[in-house]
């Protein structure tokens, strides 16, 4: 997908996402929701959030709905993912995709397209844990982050900025933590000569960010 790769990253437009899954195991496990917050540069829109529940193919198992809440009467009469995934490619349309780890995200996107359509999302994409890591490698000496590597999970990032996690493991309120993220890394991305469409696509390559946090990957009991 084309993009001018000379654009102010103040001047692109981004989609922030995330799912919630019945497990981790993209063999296996499924997508239960979907959601996405529109940004333009550092302002998130409100007003412009995508949400779905979806009804998967996996059975919810009782330790995935302690950790996002959804149940099975509350998805049972959802559509498939086939509906909702249709409609979340219609609402990122060519906007760049952000998200923490996000390619655990995409990954379970993507498997869905190339079942249904033959083919992978397109979007270029943006990683806020590899940004977090680079961020972080940059900016040592000013002390900008005073946590290792290991604490780079989404909320312990939030946590540092005072964003609160209220309604955490919630794909809405995540995806909004996310933005939130992503919009104080901005200026510090500046800061640090990263200023182009081109530049950001480099430094927060989701091949270079993490997993989920470990606890996460416990919880799912993986």
């Amino acid at each position: 997908m084309e993009i001018d790769e000379t654009l102010s990253i103040r001047e692109m437009r981004y989609v922030v996402i995330d799912t919630e899954l019945t497990g981790l195991d993209e063999r296996k496990d499924s997508i239960v929701s979907i959601a996405a917050i529109r940004m333009v540069g550092g302002r998130i829109d409100l007003e412009d959030t995508f949400y779905r529940l979806v009804n998967p193919e996996t059975e919810l198992t009782a330790e995935s709905v302690i950790i996002h809440g959804i149940t099975p009467s509350e998805v049972a009469k959802k559509p498939g993912i086939e509906k909702a995934l249709s409609e979340f490619l219609q609402f990122c349309g060519n906007d760049v995709v952000v998200g923490h780890c996000v390619s655990i995200d995409l990954s379970f996107i993507n498997r869905e397209m190339k079942r249904m359509l033959g083919y992978t999302m397109k979007n270029h994409a943006v990683d806020t844990s590899a940004i977090y890591e680079w961020i972080q490698k940059k900016f040592s000496s000013r002390r900008a982050f005073p946590y290792s590597f290991t604490d780079s999970g989404l909320y312990d990032i939030a946590q540092f900025f005072g964003i609160p996690v209220n309604g955490a493991h919630n794909a809405v309120m995540d995806a909004f933590i996310t933005a939130q993220v992503f919009q104080r890394f901005i200026p510090m991305l500046i800061d640090g000569g990263i200023k182009s469409i081109g530049d950001l696509l480099s430094v927060g390559n989701p091949s270079k960010g993490g997993d989920r946090s470990g606890a996460s990957r416990e919880m799912y009991g993986l």
